[in-house]
């Protein structure tokens, strides 16, 4: 059956520091329940997968101090589908590993490569959407990526431009990838009405992109290449300690998609923020008649007005007088930052692991 040659690699080794201080090093975003749903990111993540992927298709790539918190929130994953990688290598040599480890496994597999940490809230239209970029990929020598259709001009995405005329029914070819740009540029960019958010989300077949990684990265594919029948034995682990000090640090965007001129879009609306920011969960929750999202049991607030507010439900928290801040209380750590600072909380950490150390972290 052709679905069978279908998986996904969720990757969840990340940090999340712009949600600190509620992700932390030890127990970081894509591990908690961010928007107080009582299911954590990757949960979702492995349900909206899992209703068209069989369990045993799904794989999550995480760090090594990770496996067993993913053993934990997923016990519907096989074990053998945890992946743990010795060292964090940004995500092209996370996905050369998942390539050439399914490679081994099944030279016929088409790969969906997906963040964990992401809100979707049309399922069935991710899965409409998912399955036209598996279609397409599996038909071509082509990587997929889902675009998503820009509401406003957000400077904390990455942007897609494509070509006006499609290549198939919803698919456009890409022309260029830009990083996150300023307010004006963004602002040219939605009137252009040809650029699309980077959603992350990358479908190909594992042999094209074993190939791309020979061609635009030939020092890791050699890496990964030379340990091949190591893969899925039980001298994987040894392996990949052997492969990953070797890697270039490096994106999957930066390392083949910006080089590659077989990439596709597929323009998306599915209801999806990758809640990369504090702001974004601001965005996503219900808000008072005040407009303050409050992201926990046991807070009272008096004339605030716009705050974003996260607390644990063990202690009362009671806000007056604040206006457009993040609120972030937790047992050993409470930030108070204006919301229009966000983008600063990465650098707030870094001051804190420098006065202080790495116990907040």
């Amino acid at each position: 059956m052709e679905q069978q040659h279908n998986y996904v690699a969720i990757m969840a080794g990340g940090i999340g520091s712009r949600f600190w201080p509620q992700s932390r090093v030890s127990y970081p975003k894509q591990f908690l329940d961010i928007l107080n749903t009582g299911k954590t990111l990757i949960q979702w993540t492995f349900e909206r997968y899992n209703q068209f992927i069989p369990a045993e298709n799904i794989f999550v790539v995480t760090s090594q101090e990770y496996v067993h918190i993913v053993e934990q929130q997923l016990p519907g994953l096989p074990a053998q589908n945890i992946v743990a990688e010795p060292s964090r290598k940004n995500t092209a040599p996370c996905i050369a590993y998942m390539a050439f480890k399914l490679q081994q496994k099944d030279p016929d597999a088409t790969l969906i490569i997906t963040p964990s940490d992401h809100l979707v809230l049309d399922t069935e239209e991710f899965e409409r959407i998912s399955g036209e970029a598996l279609a397409f990929a599996k038909e071509h020598n082509a990587f997929v990526t889902l675009g998503i259709k820009p509401t406003y001009p957000n400077t904390g995405y990455g942007y897609i431009q494509h070509e006006t005329e499609s290549v198939a029914p919803n698919v456009f070819k890409v022309k260029t990838f830009t990083e996150k740009p300023d307010i004006e540029l963004a602002k040219t960019f939605i009137a252009s009405g040809d650029f699309l958010w980077n959603a992350g989300i990358f479908v190909w077949k594992v042999k094209d992109i074993i190939h791309a990684f020979e061609q635009y990265q030939p020092e890791m594919y050699e890496l990964f290449a030379v340990e091949h029948d190591n893969f899925n034995t039980t001298h994987e682990q040894e392996a990949i300690e052997r492969v990953y000090p070797l890697c270039t640090n490096i994106s999957i965007d930066y390392a083949i998609m910006e080089k590659a001129d077989n990439v596709y879009v597929i323009p998306s609306s599915f209801g999806w923020s990758d809640l990369g920011t504090w702001n974004s969960a601001y965005e996503n929750l219900e808000k008072d008649h005040l407009g303050n999202a409050v992201s926990a049991n046991n807070v009272v607030v008096i004339d605030a007005v716009k705050c974003m507010v996260s607390a644990p439900s063990d202690k009362l928290l009671v806000l007056q007088g604040l206006n457009d801040f993040i609120v972030v209380d937790t047992p050993d750590v409470l930030l108070i930052c204006q919301k229009e600072k966000e983008q600063a909380i990465k650098e707030f950490v870094s001051e804190v692991k420098r006065s202080k150390g790495d116990t907040y972290l």
